[in-house]
């Protein structure tokens, strides 16, 4: 196969399909598949509910179509498959919609067909885990009758700046062949260049460990935060004093949520586990990481205390539910931990984001958000996203939501250290 016999099909239309799609889209036939129907209908009328995309953007992907009808898939011959890679409830990693997807593709899969897998996985899982499913259904031969390549996803929910044009994307094929086209086919719509790996093995592990480095690097700034705040030293201060040494990595302690950071470990460590070792740095974090909403609601108690406020029947304000600023995004938004924690103390909480959608915060974490908190109401009031409109609310619209007296918490560092009472 050569490019110019390619025809494309992305499964998942969500942060990630999305973009890529409308990318190939603006260059060559592309169809976009999504199981939700609502979702194919939502683009159809030119509106992406994840803000990834702009309508006036959305126009340019000329050659771009969505359907939700599967047997459509028939007329492509390369599938990129963008699904989500979640955890379960005991952190292990579920890989239903990978599988999902690939069984999807395999009813339609052809001799000569290439399967690109986008999603987060743990190395090996492309050839180990999916790849079997693509034979099983289909009936035919791995790299014999049908080929594979992986090339992780690198989009950032919410930013303006880093798109998926200018963000080098790393490259892999199951054969020499098949890399070429991989590496070829993304070429053409990645202006920042392409890494083409050595297997999909390494283009795996590459991805996995970008944001469990991240993750690890968050749990330090975490834990020094804990010892600072024992030590009643700001830790910002600390961090910006540092921060003048040019090698210092700009890291902020906080909660770590979203699709990436506060998942991709827990697939390396589960492989490493299945070989027969123990991760030990990349658990600690994540431990660390997984118990700082419970810290923040402590803090919050322990400082409401100390001001005699009665913290039964308390109520407190939660600004921002989104696992970070300035984008609709819920996905493991790590805010939950703070409600849940907070509700341990027969705390009322109520949650304000101007960016969530309120039947998608009430199906996935059973949370409804109010439209408009009231002033004067609150004991506690936690900044908890820095989302521009609560920046420019500033610290005396935001107090005003508060009672006399009541207990400022701001974890993003949005306001000047002697605006609120507690940072973390």
């Amino acid at each position: 196969m050569d490019l110019q016999n390619v025809k494309l099909a992305v499964i998942g239309l969500g942060y990630v399909g999305l973009p890529l799609a409308v990318e190939f889209g603006k260059k060559r036939e592309v169809l976009g598949f999504d199981i939700n129907p609502r979702r194919i209908a939502e683009l159809n009328e030119g509106i992406d509910h994840t803000l990834e995309v702009e309508p006036d953007e959305l126009k340019t992907a000329t050659h771009l179509r969505y359907s939700c009808d599967a047997s459509e898939l028939a007329q492509a011959n390369v599938f990129i498959v963008t699904v989500p890679t979640p955890i379960d409830e005991y952190k292990r990693p579920d890989l239903t919609p990978l599988i999902r997807a690939s069984e999807t593709i395999a009813k339609v899969l052809k001799r000569g067909d290439i399967v690109i897998y986008e999603s987060t996985v743990y190395p090996g899982a492309t050839e180990e885990d999916c790849v079997p499913v693509l034979e099983r259904v289909s009936g035919l031969r791995f790299n014999e009758d049908f080929y594979a390549g992986y090339s992780p996803e690198r989009i950032n929910p919410g930013d303006k700046v880093y798109r998926l044009p200018n963000i080098r994307k790393v490259t892999s094929g199951s054969t020499p062949e098949a890399a070429e086209l991989v590496d070829a086919l993304y070429a053409e719509i990645i202006t920042a260049g392409t890494h083409k790996a050595p297997s999909i093995r390494v283009a795996e592990a590459a991805k996995v460990i970008e944001n469990t480095q991240r993750d690890v690097n968050i749990a330090l700034i975490n834990e020094l935060a804990l010892i600072f705040n024992k030590l009643d030293i700001d830790t910002l201060d600390v961090l910006e004093a540092a921060g003048t040494k040019w090698n210092f990595l700009p890291f902020r302690p906080g909660l770590v949520g979203g699709h990436c950071i506060g998942v991709d470990p827990y697939y390396l460590t589960h492989k490493a586990q299945s070989i027969g070792y123990h991760p030990e740095i990349i658990l600690a974090g994540r431990r660390l990481n997984d118990g700082m909403g419970a810290y923040v609601a402590s803090q919050l108690v322990k400082s409401m205390t100390k001001k005699r406020i009665q913290v039964q029947g308390s109520r407190v304000l939660l600004m921002g539910l989104t696992f970070k600023e300035n984008c609709p995004d819920l996905r493991n938004t790590r805010i939950v931990d703070i409600v849940h924690e907070l509700a341990q103390y027969d705390v009322n909480v109520d949650v304000f984001d101007p960016w969530v959608d309120a039947e998608e915060a009430e199906r996935e974490y059973g949370i409804k958000p109010i439209s408009q908190p009231a002033e004067g109401q609150y004991d506690g009031i936690v900044l908890a996203v820095a989302h521009n409109q609560f920046k420019q609310l500033g610290a005396d619209n935001i107090r005003a939501f508060g009672k006399d007296p009541h207990v400022l918490y701001d974890l993003k560092y949005v306001l000047d250290h002697s605006e609120s009472d507690l940072r973390l």
